[in-house]
């Protein structure tokens, strides 16, 4: 048996930023246009006319002030209203393995290795490029890796699943070390023409390299516990997948191919699961709350992390116990938790304990207990 490590980690940021007053102004035009194109039916009483957003309504629903995204053009364009992202040839990479294989680099660097140290890449995310050849084996043959590769979806815990199963796969000896790649393409599934969701995620890759302690180089984490839990709800759901069909008429736009969430449900049902998700976990591994010096969690809401953090430490915790990063980057899917992690990490001492927390669709959630060695 050996010890799992994560000895380093890289995030992807892409170029292009929107900020909350330009995506107001984007979905305020397309809702004036929307309702002048319907005016007769509005005025009839068949249709309700679309409401304005506005900065305060998405600051105060959310914390977030910005998001990142790989094509910004699109989505501010209210005859558009979603990304414009150029059809790759087969002979191109992908996408999401150019964004996989920026972070993956960094993470590689920031461990000492080289691609002749990794066994495995596990690419993790909610929003897969395609079906099949699998993303995980392009981004596998890009950065030339040897080993085996594949994708796992479990949405926004996609990241913490992936790494308790490279943990395991580490532990057992059956490989020396994993790469578990997120590149999420979030505003490719965002319903831009929704108010009550029309800012809530950003695009973004973080990866995260998993491996025997023994071959770390410099300082490192050590895994000491995962756990990961799931229980089926329709609250959070996206129907885009391999059994996409249009409307009779031939129309392919059916609002359930894009991003749906009945926020009030899931506020009600996940936070309370989270809470004890966490605290069971903490419990069996003998982990006090006092002894927690920071807890990475899933950037979804600030509201829900306020939550999480004030029932997990027993308290309300200090801004350098719980970081947000969602203000900046929006919610990110599974990539949110280890972009937290990533930027608020260094200044772990030998032996402090921490706690990485990805929870979603599924519903679904995932926690990593770990130790920092220096």
């Amino acid at each position: 048996m050996y010890t799992p490590a994560i000895t380093g980690t890289g995030v992807f940021t892409p170029s292009e930023v929107i900020t909350n007053a330009e995506l107001v102004e984007a979905f305020n035009a397309y809702a004036d246009l929307t309702n002048a194109r319907n005016a007769d039916a509005i005025a009839a009483g068949d249709m309700a006319p679309l409401e304005h957003s506005s900065e305060e309504f998405i600051v105060k629903a959310s914390g977030i002030e910005q998001r990142f995204v790989m094509d910004k053009s699109g989505v501010l364009d209210p005859e558009v209203m979603h990304p414009l992202l150029r059809q790759r040839s087969d002979d191109e990479p992908s996408i999401m393995t150019e964004m996989a294989v920026d972070a993956a680099r960094k993470a590689l660097a920031q461990a000492g290795k080289t691609a002749d140290d990794v066994d495995a890449v596990i690419c993790a995310a909610s929003n897969m490029e395609r079906a099949y050849p699998a993303v995980a084996i392009e981004i596998q043959n890009a950065l030339g890796i040897k080993g085996f590769a594949f994708d796992m979806n479990v949405a926004c815990s996609s990241a913490t699943f992936g790494i308790q199963a490279a943990a395991d796969m580490v532990r057992s000896g059956s490989i020396r070390s994993a790469l578990v790649v997120n590149p999420e393409i979030c505003s490719g599934h965002l319903e831009w023409r929704d108010r009550d969701c029309h800012f809530i995620f950003g695009d973004v890759a973080t990866a995260t390299l998993v491996e025997r302690a023994e071959n770390a180089t410099g300082p490192w984490f050590e895994i000491l516990s995962t756990r990961c839990a799931t229980e089926f709800s329709n609250n959070i759901r996206n129907n885009n997948g391999y059994l996409r069909r249009s409307r009779p008429d031939g129309v392919a736009d059916r609002r359930d191919m894009q991003f749906m969430q009945n926020g009030r449900k899931v506020f009600k049902e996940v936070l309370p699961m989270v809470s004890a998700h966490i605290l069971g976990h903490m419990a069996d591994e003998s982990v006090p709350q006092d002894s927690l010096k920071r807890i990475w969690l899933h950037q979804a809401n600030k509201t829900m992390n306020d939550f999480i953090g004030k029932k997990v430490l027993g308290r309300t915790p200090e801004a350098d116990e719980q970081p947000n990063i969602l203000q900046n980057y929006a919610n990110t899917s599974s990539a949110g938790s280890i972009i937290a992690f990533s930027q608020n990490s260094e200044d772990f001492a030998e032996g402090e304990i921490g706690l990485i927390c990805s929870f979603g669709a599924g519903y679904s959630v995932g926690s990593v207990i770990v130790k920092r060695h220096a």
